[in-house]
């Protein structure tokens, strides 16, 4: 026997053992606690520490007003019906304004903080020491579409993913038998650019909001009356065994692989779907506390819908849309905040609807503990002019200047950051943007926003594009 084929032998056997040794440190680095785990899409690693685990994010479409709910002007009081000075002519999205116009509310300080507060909003006034207001954001639109598309996705046209799709990217599921992000859109209709609110973009199908309110059940669950359970059953294993060898010969069709998935938790959620959906449950009191029986249809769909928010976060839901208010209507202000022509009538109908239930839902949240670890956000796609349309007692867009807020994990409540002009015109003070807005979001989640990517059309894309600061003031 040759001294080369002795080598070769000893070689091909230091080479298996290498091999071995490989996977034994794989099967180890997997099962040993001691070991920093990597970060891995889904598989709920974060980049650093969390503080929060889940995120309810409420919408309020229609651009409500920063400066009738939220950021007190006394300028515009005591120079109510005068000129805005140095925009004398200023026209805006819809034409000419006239004179600066005061808010019909007056503001009154709200807890320890002293925060000046609307006097439309007296039950949201409770939390105003939780709450880090943001006033002075900005936003690339002035147009109702792209701008609830922008803030939801950071991106002003349509096709990218929104951030609870991102935040199911990142961390996966929590449950196993309910989706990971939900949508919850108000009775009187869709947002405005509908579905595009809550696309999974470009992520793989499986990221993408499920549709649900305490209105509309989620469809197509219940078990048609002439089929047996193990009929059912057997069915659905033939169907799993076919979509697996379909998945096999098309790996990259995530398409594929989201509707697999859908249909195993739609067996799933067959049970858990109608026990989280069953208000029912719910004690009396918690029923009085949100409003569900109130008068107001609206404001009674509403509150149902806060209330089924909340078990849906509690029960492990990752990321929950809540929408209060929908698309325009051919008359600006009656189905959302785009009060054009009415301001005072127009959000006397809306600021209601709104008040009572997200309040309670604010209070539910806390005396469960849930708050601890969950991130509250309130968004709108911009603001409104400190001036009146000219021949109406209403407000143009105002994408220069706007308030959006958030409470709960991280967050130091009883703060404001940044600030508009005297008027309520531009964002002068510490401006933020919709992607310093999610960079803060992120981060509160544990991730580093610029790490966050899925590689697309030749690009590293990120819910911040590539901008994006961490705003390090609203944080406790």
């Amino acid at each position: 026997m040759s001294t080369e084929s002795i080598q070769r032998r000893d070689w091909l056997g230091n080479v298996f053992a290498a091999l071995a040794g490989i996977g034994a440190m794989q099967l180890l680095r997997r099962d040993c606690p001691a070991q920093t785990p990597q970060w891995q899409p889904g598989s709920g690693v974060t980049h650093f520490a969390p503080k929060a685990q889940r995120v309810l994010q409420i919408f309020c479409p229609g651009a409500a007003s920063h400066i009738d709910l939220w950021e007190h002007k006394p300028m515009l009081e005591k120079l109510d019906g005068q000129p805005l000075p140095g925009e004398e002519s200023l026209v805006s999205f819809q034409g000419k304004n006239g004179p600066l116009m005061k808010s019909p509310w007056p503001f009154r300080p709200a807890g320890e903080c002293g925060k000046p507060w609307s006097t439309l909003l007296p039950h949201m006034s409770r939390h105003a020491d939780k709450i880090a207001f943001i006033h002075s954001m900005t936003t690339k639109t002035n147009t109702h579409g792209p701008g609830c598309v922008f803030m939801n996705t950071g991106h002003p046209t349509e096709g990218f993913p929104s951030a609870g799709a991102w935040v199911s990217y990142a961390l996966g599921s929590a449950n196993d038998n309910l989706p990971t992000y939900v949508a919850i859109p108000d009775l009187r209709g869709e947002p405005p650019n509908g579905k595009a609110n809550w696309s999974n973009g470009f992520l793989p199908a499986r990221h993408q909001g499920i549709v649900m309110s305490a209105q509309q059940p989620i469809r197509n669950l219940k078990r048609p009356a002439g089929i047996t359970p193990r009929a059912e059953q057997r069915s659905r294993e033939l169907l799993e065994w076919l979509n697996r060898q379909d998945a096999a010969r098309h790996p990259g069709n995530s398409a594929l692989q989201a509707r697999m998935a859908a249909y195993q938790l739609a067996a799933k959620m067959q049970l858990s779907a109608p026990e989280v959906s069953d208000l029912s449950r719910e004690t009396s009191a918690i029923h009085r506390l949100y409003g569900t029986d109130d008068a107001n249809r609206l404001k009674a769909a509403y509150a149902r819908n806060c209330l089924l928010a909340r078990r849906l976060l509690e029960r492990g839901v990752r990321y929950v849309n809540l929408y209060c208010a929908s698309r325009a209507s051919g008359v600006d202000g009656l189905l959302n905040w785009d009060a054009h022509k009415t301001l005072k009538p127009d959000y006397e109908r809306h600021g209601p609807i709104f008040d009572q239930p997200t309040a309670a839902l604010l209070t539910d949240l806390e005396q469960r503990g849930l708050l601890a670890d969950t991130l509250v956000l309130w968004t709108t796609e911009f603001g409104r002019m400190p001036t009146r349309q000219e021949g109406t007692t209403g407000r143009d867009h105002n994408p220069d200047g706007f308030t959006c807020w958030m409470m709960g994990a991280g967050v130091r409540g009883g703060t404001s950051y940044g600030a508009t002009d005297e008027f309520g015109r531009r964002s002068v003070e510490n401006v933020a943007t919709v992607w310093d807005y999610y960079a803060t979001v992120l981060h509160l989640l544990g991730f580093d926003h610029t790490k966050l990517t899925w590689y697309y059309n030749g690009l590293d894309r990120r819910l911040t594009d590539v901008h994006g600061h961490v705003i390090h003031d609203v944080m406790a």
